[in-house]
């Protein structure tokens, strides 16, 4: 069929302009079409357990800064921090602190010295079914169950009956080796020159371990406090046996009285500058450290936040 050369004019006018509208749009949505100015993308991945927080963030401050635009990416601290040593990232997030080795080679590839921002705290909640009876647990008895030479391999041995045909053995869920989460229980828990025992079930998020947990009533895993659901139960942890045991919460975690609290972390290549620092001041703001709280974390109390020089 031979199109009129009329017709042929008035689709390539259109292509054209189509063109042009997508050509202004960009893949990714960085460009306005009717100012022209280029709309500015922070880039912010890492830890698993500042997903979901890091993600609430990045909306409410779209609508406070319509101008930036931060992608928030998960897969792990270690993912977060290997972007930052590649320089790929303006800001990692981490549930575990940076180490030696890690911050030399980023400023070995970059130039620049990661700089800490604790953004937040958090309890590494110890979970288990809620049909399970048990209720409260000493460290050394986390640790008999998941480390390498831990005697525990069955409720029985804690002296645990479960109900109904749940099973006596103990289904470990744990998180995989590039977590922070995973670093930090094995530092707190286990201890430095210990290791996991094999055969746990080995999950890539948080989310995902307290939901093996609600459908597995023989099961016990460690996740951020804020993924708790009322599908499963926090057990209250003590130091040693004979010491209270303490349920993770906000005021157990500033007081250093639950024994697995830890820092919710923020890095940056050198001093933030721009787009960047004022991010990380908002995130420091009332309103962030507030919505902070409202994601199941704990915001960082007025007098422990930094001062941003003006």
């Amino acid at each position: 069929m031979r199109w009129p050369a009329a017709t042929l004019s008035v689709v390539a006018a259109s292509l054209l302009a189509v063109g042009m509208l997508l050509a202004a749009h960009g893949c990714g949505g960085t460009q306005s079409v009717a100012t022209g100015h280029k709309k500015v993308a922070i880039q912010n991945a890492g830890s698993d357990t500042l997903v979901n927080v890091a993600q609430a963030w990045a909306e409410e401050y779209a609508e406070v800064g319509p101008e930036v635009s931060v992608e928030v990416s998960g897969g792990g601290s270690g993912t977060g921090i290997a972007a930052l040593i590649a320089g790929t990232v303006d800001i990692a997030n981490s549930s575990r602190h940076i180490t030696a080795d890690e911050a030399a080679r980023a400023k070995q590839n970059t130039g620049k010295e990661p700089v800490e921002f604790v953004v937040g705290y958090d309890a590494l909640a110890i979970f288990v079914h809620p049909a399970n009876p048990l209720d409260e647990i000493t460290l050394a008895q986390i640790a008999d169950i998941y480390a390498e030479k831990g005697r525990y391999t069955r409720w029985s041995d804690l002296g645990v009956k479960l109900p109904g045909k749940s099973g006596d053995k103990i289904i470990r869920v744990s998180r995989q080796s590039n977590s922070g989460t995973y670093h930090f229980f094995r530092e707190a828990v286990l201890g430095k020159k210990a290791d996991f025992r094999l055969g746990s079930l080995d999950l890539h998020g948080s989310k995902e371990v307290v939901e093996l947990i609600e459908r597995t009533p023989n099961a016990i895993g460690y996740s951020g406090m804020g993924y708790a659901t009322p599908r499963v139960k926090m057990l209250r942890v003590a130091k040693q046996p004979g010491a209270p045991a303490i349920l993770p919460c906000v005021e157990s975690t500033l007081n250093g009285s639950y024994p697995i609290a830890r820092p919710l972390l923020m890095y940056t290549l050198g001093e933030p500058t721009g787009h960047v620092r004022q991010y990380l001041q908002w995130i420091y703001s009332e309103a962030g450290q507030q919505l902070l709280g409202k994601c199941g974390y704990v915001p960082v109390p007025p007098e422990r936040r930094p001062r941003f020089d003006s």
